[in-house]
């Protein structure tokens, strides 16, 4: 019998080989769905040892073994310590047999590694259980707020911002701290430059309050200083808005010495800074952000819905000396305060380091994710190998949102350039590719495989 031939072997699963498609454990782990589900391996059934089904199909073992995990993260299968892998009891119940035709895989809206909100879920059941939880449910904003701001203060420390509590407010998320700094300081009318690729809800709220956003050159770098320069005494600018870190949607980061210039047109214009510092975590350079630089002239943002958890809805703002008032009477009357429960789990996170060791979990997950982006798409990525996305460019004759239409014919989700961009005519489009939204990074390979074969062919 030749080596590797298993024909006569008393094997109790053995899939066809020639069935098997690239990439080979996403296949055999359809393969094996397919065989469970229509109940061809009835339940109980013992499956071949991993080495023995490798040798079989004469595929490596870290394959079958590939195939396997994502098997039992579906329910099908399950191990047995000393015993083997069996197939589990209604298998069909947590599958329900799902065609890759009627689900998206989600590399689109920003979903941060949502497999790890057990952790906020395990925080909120213990407040939930503590003697003193009903006082969580009272509405009194003055009854935690300043132990809420020392701690925010410390925790901002660790992104090399210093504040005062008195210029530290809280708010309901960093949209929510957008709404607050156009209330307090904007007219209808108003401009504020601009990278010419942003954030959507921020052009969104631009549009809601009348401010004409205007918008300004980049490179790999980020925004050109001198475009500023021009653009200044080009337009009556009254303030900028960057997302230095990580800017989304281009996952660029500012240079130290293109900050540093930034900063200087600024303080020489009087202008304000709305630093949206969001993804400071990624910030592994620990290049200090403008609110370091310039403080009297920036109005920080720090955001823990990326960094942390979704549903948390909290974000730190800090504000210069000459403008806290206007900010907390601004504040005061929209009743921006942050819900007690929510404000307790944050606070219940950051004093017991769960917070710094979700973050360093996130970046583990996120350094995975980009080392295996530049597997396929290696001129496209980003420096920063903790950025949350990726931005990849499309050749000049296609429209975004033609691509984004193809992508999702293909079960891809993606967003185009035009959607984040506030110029007047875009030379070039390209797709923000979300790494850090599908649940396994088996799934985000699925999705990469499906884009870069599209991207191919166009």
């Amino acid at each position: 019998m030749p080596v590797n031939s298993f024909e006569n072997y008393p094997m109790t699963w053995k899939p066809d080989k020639n069935l098997l498609k690239t990439p080979l454990y996403l296949s055999l782990a359809e393969l094996l769905e397919q065989d469970i589900v229509t109940g061809r391996l009835p339940v109980g059934t013992q499956l071949p040892p991993q080495r023995e089904l490798a040798d079989f199909l004469d595929i490596n073992l870290s394959t079958v073994t590939r195939s396997f995990k994502i098997c039992t993260q579906k329910g099908l299968i399950h191990a047995v310590i000393g015993k083997g892998t069996f197939v589990s009891p209604n298998p069909s119940i947590p599958l329900s047999s799902l065609k890759k035709d009627k689900t998206c895989i989600c590399l689109s809206v920003l979903r941060p590694y949502y497999q790890l909100n057990h952790i906020v879920a395990d925080v909120s059941r213990e407040l939930l259980q503590s003697q003193s939880v009903d006082r969580l449910f009272e509405f009194d904003a003055n009854q935690t707020e300043q132990r809420q701001k020392i701690i925010a203060q410390n925790w901002l420390q660790n992104f090399q911002v210093r504040a005062s509590v008195d210029n530290i407010l809280l708010t309901y998320g960093s949209q929510n701290a957008l709404a607050v700094a156009f209330l307090s300081l904007f007219k209808a009318g108003d401009k504020i430059a601009v990278d010419s690729f942003t954030y959507t809800n921020f052009i969104a709220l631009a549009n809601q309050f009348h401010i004409e956003l205007i918008a300004l050159k980049s490179d790999n770098k980020g925004i050109l200083a001198e475009d500023l320069a021009i653009k200044v005494k080009q337009h009556n600018l009254k303030a900028l808005y960057l997302v230095p870190t990580s800017n989304n949607p281009t996952a660029v980061d500012l240079t130290l010495e293109r900050r540093k210039q930034l900063a200087d047109i600024i303080v020489k214009n009087h202008l304000l800074l709305i630093e949206d510092d969001t993804y400071a975590f990624t910030n592994v350079t620990k290049i200090p952000p403008f609110a370091r630089i310039i403080p009297q002239h920036t109005i920080y943002i720090h955001g823990l819905s990326k960094s942390l958890f979704a549903s948390l809805r909290l974000a730190y703002m800090v504000v210069p000396d000459n403008l806290s008032n206007l900010f907390i009477k601004t504040a005061n009357t929209l009743n921006i305060h942050i819900p007690l429960f929510n404000a307790q789990i944050v606070n219940e996170l950051i004093v017991s380091g769960k917070a710094n060791q979700v973050i360093e979990r996130k970046k583990l997950l996120t350094k995975e994710r980009n080392t295996l982006y530049r597997q396929y798409f290696p001129e496209s990525a980003s420096a920063n190998s903790y950025a949350l996305f990726q931005w990849l460019s499309l050749p000049k004759h296609i429209d975004g949102y033609a691509f984004e239409k193809l992508a999702k014919q293909e079960g891809i989700e993606v967003l185009c350039a035009e959607r984040f961009f506030t110029g007047s005519l875009i030379e070039q489009s390209a797709i923000r590719i979300a790494i850090c939204s599908p649940d396994t990074v088996e799934e985000l390979e699925e999705g990469l495989i499906i884009l870069n074969n599209l991207y191919s062919q166009i």
